[in-house]
């Protein structure tokens, strides 16, 4: 089973992979940007460079990554493992709308598809937080490329992803990142395995 965790910065996505992936054995767990060797390139040039890309470029960037994660890293282990991915096709859509407001959800639905050979998730699991939690988690954190647009351009990509996964008709689970990490993490194990 596919399964990806989506949500903006300081939700607690990464937390909950690596409990997942320390409890239990048949789940290989994965990010994106990042997930192969290319891909730390890619995620180097997209979240640590000094230069800024054009939105164009950085959502073909984006795409490229996408498909080089599912072919070497998804794919492959889904023969015999649960996979879970620290990211997915929807920040991808939803980053892309909120850099290019003019770009058509069922458009970038399609480049999606298409990075991932037409498979979407079986299941997504939204984080989702609030103004006072994602400034209170940020606080003195060196922040990312992405990071450093604001607070408002994550909570607007927040929006979008919601928007994205009612689009896409995959189950999905949303959990309150306020919630402690124990309560989020039964929660998410029930939506998986119940």
């Amino acid at each position: 089973m596919y399964i990806i965790f989506e949500g903006i910065d300081t939700t607690g996505k990464s937390t909950q992979v690596e409990l997942f992936a320390s409890r239990h054995k048949n789940i290989v767990t994965t990010k994106e940007p990042g997930g192969t060797k290319v891909g730390q390139k890619f995620r180097q040039i997209l979240l640590e460079s000094a230069d800024k890309l054009s939105s164009n470029a950085e959502l073909l960037l984006f795409l490229a990554d996408r498909a080089e994660h599912y072919e070497k890293i998804v794919k492959p282990a889904l023969k015999e493992n649960y996979v879970i991915s620290d990211r997915g096709l929807v920040s991808g859509i939803s980053y892309a709308l909120a850099n290019h407001p003019e770009l058509d959800r069922d458009f970038l639905l399609h480049v999606n598809k298409f990075a991932l050979g037409g498979k979407l998730p079986e299941k997504v699991v939204l984080f989702k937080t609030n103004y006072d939690l994602i400034t209170s988690r940020l606080g003195n954190k060196e922040k990312d490329t992405i990071e450093l647009r604001g607070i408002k351009y994550l909570l607007h990509v927040q929006d979008l992803m919601k928007e994205t996964l009612e689009a896409l008709h995959v189950e999905y689970l949303e959990v309150n990142s306020a919630d402690t990490i124990e309560e989020i993490y039964k929660q998410i194990e029930e939506f998986i395995y119940g």
